[in-house]
């Protein structure tokens, strides 16, 4: 493996774990086992590298999310497996991360705002329409605003004041929340099918669990 892509695997661990502001650029490389200059070769300084972290999650995420859209049986399905990656993600994210983005790395949260703002925005639009169509949502919603709203609540878990990360997992509240929205969604049809891939998705999880 390049030293380039090795610095930024383990730097994105260290920041998912420990958040971004307490993960100094001595602490990266002392767990590489190699020098900060060599560190700075590739890397001018923390801003660049955690830019290069963030554009590189993000390009994972988004590849992510069209899988999910073209492996879907239909609109309820899409956010089941959706929610899936969203809980393994944000079970080992320190929820202090998106709020180091903001105070201290503007650029990379620039590009993050971008990415929520305009593909998740458009990837969120686009499963409501398809659902509408499939009669599995209302017909009456209001795509643009509730649209808006998911992309906003997306937040919610991170806020450590409201959800303190020792007495809640991100992962699972995250989970709850787009359980929740999508029942709202849903006619009695589409309530059904929650149910089913919720079933589906319970087994899962307790399978997971059997072989840790």
């Amino acid at each position: 493996m390049e030293p380039k892509e090795r610095i930024l695997i383990k730097a994105e661990e260290l920041f998912m774990k420990f958040g971004i502001r307490s993960v100094s650029m001595d602490d990266i490389a002392n767990n590489l086992g190699m020098s900060k200059k060599t560190l700075y070769q590739y890397f001018a300084d923390k801003d660049e590298l955690v830019e290069a972290v963030v554009d590189g999650h993000i390009t994972i995420v988004q590849g992510d999310c069209i899988n999910c859209k073209i492996q879907a049986k239909d609109a309820i399905h899409e956010i089941f497996l959706t929610m899936e990656h969203i809980m393994q993600e944000f079970s080992n994210m320190n929820p202090m991360l998106v709020y180091d983005l903001e105070k201290f790395h503007f650029k990379a949260y620039q590009r993050f705002r971008e990415y929520k703002d305009k593909f998740l925005l458009q990837i969120i639009r686009n499963n409501i329409e398809w659902g509408i169509k499939d009669e599995l949502y209302r017909p009456d919603l209001n795509v643009d605003v509730l649209s808006k709203y998911r992309i906003e609540s997306i937040m919610i878990p991170f806020n450590v004041s409201v959800f303190p990360p020792g007495k809640y997992n991100l992962g699972i509240t995250a989970g709850i929340m787009i359980e929740n929205f999508t029942y709202g969604l849903a006619t009695i049809k589409g309530h059904k099918l929650i149910q089913k891939y919720n079933e589906q998705h319970k087994k899962h999880l307790s399978y997971e669990d059997s072989k840790k």
